[in-house]
């Protein structure tokens, strides 16, 4: 068996500026996951992943669709731009930062990838969103049946020299999450965001196929579910939807803070 050299928490590029490893991950909500969102989460999480934004021109115009339809989604004339300056808002925050990206190409991914690495965030790479929209163009979920494809942005990210994360989503039909993680490892992908939907025995599946840092995603919203995570071998959770409820934040990160705590005692 080759020697296991799993990226974990307390691995200082995945720490705070405060050296806190990175257990609690605030995760990207399409149109409402800014820097003012990120700096009111930053009182309980180690990271926040802002976005998603939409790079290239057939995910922007998949973006205005989905618009059109009412649903909130960042489209700012200039997306680098924008991913910078977001960036630069919490540059004085004490937590990992990180970007959740959308491209059909990986040029696009490759210069969000680079600002990410300047402002030492992370570039995520979305291959979850399973809106019709984004996947008619083929970004998105779409890129999980495609890990050809998905490899190409993961490498266009890593070659910048940032530490790059995959979102992906279980329960895709033909997709096994462990193959997937092992083809972005490879890559050159250093994290795995996983929405594990009803299928939360993947987190353990994931762990067992590769030395990913894995965060466990969908439904955390108290001790029960934090515990079955990490329990799972989960690296960290993150709270999607009620990120902006300081009540559940709270709950979470006593939670972890509790799990962390056991860990540690002899």
């Amino acid at each position: 068996m080759r020697e296991r050299k799993r990226t974990d928490a307390t691995t200082p590029e995945l720490c705070s500026d405060g050296g806190a490893p990175m257990r609690l991950v605030a995760a990207s909500l399409s149109g409402q996951s800014d820097a003012v969102w990120a700096r009111a989460a930053g009182e309980y999480v180690d990271c926040a992943i802002l976005g998603g934004i939409a790079l290239d021109a057939p995910s922007r115009e998949a973006a205005r669709r989905l618009v059109a339809r009412d649903r909130e989604e960042f489209l700012p004339a200039r997306p680098l731009e924008f991913v910078d300056d977001q960036l630069a808002a919490l540059s004085d925050l004490a937590i990992v930062t990180g970007f959740n990206v959308r491209s059909t190409s990986p040029g696009p991914v490759r210069e969000a990838a680079a600002v990410c690495r300047d402002h030492g965030a992370i570039p995520e790479i979305n291959a979850h969103c399973r809106q019709d929209e984004l996947r008619e163009v083929g970004c998105g979920e779409t890129l999980l049946r495609d890990t050809d494809r998905l490899c190409e942005q993961v490498r266009a990210a890593s070659e910048t020299g940032a530490r790059v994360s995959v979102k992906v989503r279980a329960e895709v039909p033909g997709v096994a999450l462990a193959e997937t993680a092992r083809a972005v490892e490879g890559a050159g992908a250093r994290i795995i965001h996983v929405d594990a939907m009803d299928s939360e025995p993947v987190i353990r599946e994931i762990r067992g196929a590769s030395d990913l840092f894995v965060i466990a995603n969908n439904e955390v919203r108290d001790r029960e579910s934090v515990r079955e995570y990490l329990a799972y071998g989960a690296d960290a959770v993150s709270v999607g939807r009620p990120s902006d409820d300081p009540r559940v934040l709270a709950r979470v990160r006593k939670a972890v803070d509790a799990w962390t705590e056991r860990e540690a005692s002899p």
